[in-house]
């Protein structure tokens, strides 16, 4: 069978979605905090940030490893590969494959033989900055004790992609494994070349998103030293403001978002539930500036239309997009005006919203929960709100979907991702 042009045999559908986040450790949570703008932000605990001029931040809070990952296993991790590990759990039960017992199977040392499926499973998880918290603390331990005892697991903890491949241990994917670091555009571009492998026929699942945890005063001061973050200390529950004129830097968090892909034939075969299509994507560089995106945001605006292109979806059928939305002064603007050069007139009447606005910006994670997002939305017909978005920027002049959820059903949904260096890469969905 086909669908348009493309044989059943390349469509890529998803059927599993997993992430801890600011809002919540799983997905559940996570949708109903967007859908009723209940913000994951607040005061910076992690450290003490009270004579730092920036001091919001969106913290995972609560969370304990060791209750799904036990103490020997979670010790060998670091902070970002074991939210990745328990976002592709979630997601791997999401989608009807038994998360423990994969993991079981493969601590007893199933082979490829005994099952074959294995090999065709892979992990697409990038991050931005990987293991920060673990560097830091190595390098401030042996400052201090003035000592060579560097741990043995300082580097597997470190390692950008032990998040891939602590997954690919863990539940037995012995397929395609890739870790992309792009800064905050690695969750889109994790999906989308997941998107591309299955599409090759390079695999037939594979787990792709992005994760972080770099909320450490060394990571945290940097940004803030950029002045990339909020200086708002009075209210730091509404301090990411997507759009909003008020705005003034986007507030730092941490996470991952997961998101299972799988060929549409394999998905058919075991009987998937399916939340969606993944049908187009498209990756560019400003080749302008490593920070600031170009006036206009001009390779946004060629990101866009090559994703449609790549999807074969007109502009006019995109009913709903989830902006980058950073709550950034320049990118809010920019990518105001990126939609409207790729959209013209139907600018106005899609429907667009920054979920950041209740995550914060979770850096390498921000495109995999996004992703979560945006299917979620195709599923249920509800679009997710731009939460704190009270007096309007003149300069974002489009419908930002302001502070309550819209119940609509678009057919067709973009996700934005953009990233220092002037990295794109936007991810095209459509109802299944």
């Amino acid at each position: 069978m086909t669908h348009g042009n493309v044989p059943d045999s390349r469509r890529v559908v998803v059927t599993g979605l997993g992430t801890i986040n600011p809002c919540g450790h799983d997905v559940p949570t996570t949708w109903d905090a967007m859908v009723h703008a209940r913000s994951g932000t607040g005061l910076l605990t992690r450290f003490d940030a009270s004579d730092l001029p920036s001091q919001a931040a969106a913290e995972v809070k609560g969370f304990d490893p060791e209750v799904r990952l036990g103490r020997k296993l979670a010790r060998r991790m670091g902070l970002f590969a074991q939210y990745a590990v328990v976002a592709s759990h979630e997601a791997l039960d999401d989608a009807g494959f038994d998360a423990d017992a994969l993991a079981a199977a493969n601590d007893q040392g199933v082979t490829p033989d005994a099952d074959p499926w294995l090999e065709r499973f892979g992990v697409y998880v990038g991050t931005g900055i990987g293991g920060f918290p673990e560097i830091a603390d190595e390098a401030e331990r042996r400052l201090q004790d003035g000592t060579r005892r560097i741990s043995a697991l300082f580097i597997p903890r470190a390692l950008n992609n032990l998040a891939t491949g602590q997954i690919a241990i863990r539940y037995g994917a012995r397929g395609p494994s890739l870790c992309i670091a792009t800064a905050c555009a690695v969750g889109n571009h994790s999906i989308g070349e997941a998107f591309r492998a299955i599409q090759r026929g390079d695999a037939d699942v594979l787990l792709a998103g992005g994760t972080e945890a770099a909320l450490t005063p060394l990571g945290y001061g940097g940004f803030m030293t950029m002045r990339a973050l909020t200086r708002n200390v009075e209210s730091p529950g509404s301090a990411s403001r997507p759009f909003d004129g008020d705005r003034d830097g986007f507030v730092m968090g941490e996470g991952a978002g997961i998101l299972v892909l799988e060929s549409l034939a394999h998905a058919r075969a075991r009987g998937a539930r399916i939340y969606c299509e993944l049908v187009g994507y498209a990756a560019t560089t400003d080749a302008h500036h490593i920070t600031a995106p170009a006036p206009g945001h001009g390779g946004a605006a060629r990101c866009m239309k090559l994703a449609l292109a790549s999807a074969g979806v007109a502009p006019e059928d995109v009913g709903y997009i989830n902006a980058h939305g950073t709550s950034t002064p320049l990118n809010d603007a920019e990518e105001t005006v990126a939609i409207k050069t790729v959209f013209g007139d139907h600018a106005r009447r899609v429907v667009i919203s920054s979920t950041k606005g209740v995550s914060g910006h979770l850096l390498g994670a921000a495109g995999g929960l996004e992703a979560v997002a945006v299917c979620k939305a195709l599923e249920t017909g509800v679009l997710p709100p731009t939460a704190h978005l009270d007096h309007p920027d003149p300069a974002c002049d489009l419908d930002y979907c302001p502070r309550e959820a819209r119940e609509t059903r678009p057919r067709v949904a973009l996700s934005n991702g953009f990233g220092f260096g002037g990295t794109n890469a936007c991810l095209v969905f459509r109802t299944f």
